[in-house]
């Protein structure tokens, strides 16, 4: 018996991801100080807050393990494109604009849709990065932040952007919700000095490092001319590989690079939608697995997805590799839920703290609401899940024991004043880029 808790919920399907993988059936669980404190058929003891579990699903709240929040504001801007067309002629030119206002807009709008689909937390890479922290620290969730870094503009434009980074390290390092990362753009967007002091300033803070390698053909290839190496052997022969190091899209990778990636304990973030749209090609998911390579899940910028919601995610992700393996188990459902809880929450080195359900653990946990008639009936939790719910069947979002969304209303978001103000700073944003891209 426990005394004094502050949530309990009561008689779910409680599928927890833990080692044993356990799916448990009208169980309950308690929550005090943040953490999860019991798991049981029944919890006697008094709550502050009681909530019914019946006929609903409870499990880890999602990790949305690579993300560009505040282009929430582009969301539908330059549809269509590849990559380096969208970047430079759309992108780059727009986000040369961008202010404080502009990023907590997309920011809050970003995290309200985040919190609404069951994230709750999410690794970012993005301008402003201290105005980020400020709507994550007010909005509950939880998050890693990395300043992008690049020196394309020259070295002292690197210098500049490493100095906001180890600022951005030393006010979050230790805080209980933000983990900061230092975030190298790409190895084409990245001089040799830059990724040597990328690695001499993540060593000195012990902090880990969020870079996109490998996304498109075309930059392995260029990278390949100028270095004569491969990516992933690039940035071994510099050092930077090591077990805090997290690399988005992965999708042109040679079975060597594998080794490098196994033997150098990196996570690989697997972003099957934002793939598939720009058309950079299918990620060797599958051979990750196969090896044991850690993979994450994640969602990308709302600009070339068009939604933040990881529901979504996880079930591309799992038949995206069925089709063009033309195997049906290549990433069966387990695993594909790994990759949005567990996997990410291994990736950004807080698999100790979350990803899963288990006691000890802290209370990021959400709700699935079973009434729908899509989730019903219910034959195979964890199938449902990655197969059959939407991000808006989530009733419940709750990190580290504060309930953040309640039976489907927001708790620390006013969301008609977040939809309204997205609205005016990405028309402002926009008119100041004079940019053919506009809101209808």
């Amino acid at each position: 018996m426990i005394l004094g808790m502050d949530i309990v919920i009561e008689g779910a399907t409680v599928v927890t991801v833990d080692p044993r993988r356990w799916v448990l059936k009208n169980h309950s669980i308690a929550i005090n100080d943040g953490r999860i404190v019991e798991i049981a058929e029944k919890i006697t003891g008094d709550a502050e807050h009681v909530i019914d579990g019946r006929g609903k699903l409870a499990m880890p709240g999602l990790v949305n393990c690579h993300t560009h929040l505040p282009m929430t504001l582009l969301r539908g801007v330059a549809d269509d494109l590849p990559l380096m067309t969208w970047l430079e002629d759309h992108i780059w030119p727009i986000e040369a604009n961008l202010n404080a206002n502009h990023i907590r807009a997309g920011s809050n709008l970003g995290i309200a849709e985040m919190i609404r689909s069951g994230t709750t937390c999410f690794s970012d890479m993005y301008w402003h990065t201290e105005t980020i922290a400020g709507c994550v620290e007010k909005t509950g969730v939880r998050a890693a932040l990395a300043t992008p870094l690049l020196d394309v503009m020259g070295p002292d434009q690197r210098g500049r952007l490493l100095r906001e980074g180890e600022s951005t390290i030393k006010k979050f390092k230790g805080s209980d919700r933000i983990t900061p990362f230092l975030g190298p753009h790409a190895p084409y967007t990245c001089s040799e000095e830059l990724l040597l002091s990328v690695k001499d300033l993540a060593e000195k803070h012990d902090v880990g490092v969020h870079i996109h390698v490998s996304e498109t053909e075309d930059e392995v290839e260029n990278l390949v001319q100028s270095k004569g190496m491969r990516p992933f052997e690039y940035l071994d022969s510099l050092g930077l590989l090591n077990n805090r190091f997290v690399a988005a899209h992965c999708v042109w990778v040679t079975e060597n690079e594998m080794e490098i990636m196994k033997k150098r304990g990196i996570s690989v973030v697997h972003n099957p939608v934002s793939n598939m749209k720009i058309a950079a090609g299918v990620a060797p998911v599958p051979r990750y697995l196969e090896k044991g390579i850690n993979v994450g899940l994640g969602t990308d910028g709302a600009a070339s997805n068009n939604t933040l919601d990881m529901f979504e995610d996880m079930k591309i992700a799992a038949l995206l590799h069925k089709v063009t393996s033309n195997n049906a188990q290549a990433v069966p459902a387990d695993a594909a839920l790994e990759m949005a809880t567990i996997g990410g929450a291994r990736a950004l080195g807080l698999e100790g703290e979350i990803g899963s359900i288990e006691v000890g653990k802290k209370a990021d946990i959400i709700l699935l609401d079973l009434s729908a008639p899509h989730l019903t009936p219910l034959t195979n939790p964890v199938s449902h899940i990655v197969y059959a719910a939407r991000g808006n069947d989530v009733s419940h979002t709750i990190v580290g024991g504060r309930i953040l969304m309640d039976e489907r209303d927001l708790m620390t978001l006013d969301e008609e004043t977040v939809a309204r103000e997205a609205a005016e700073q990405a028309k402002d944003l926009l008119e100041k880029s004079k940019t053919s891209d506009r809101l209808f």
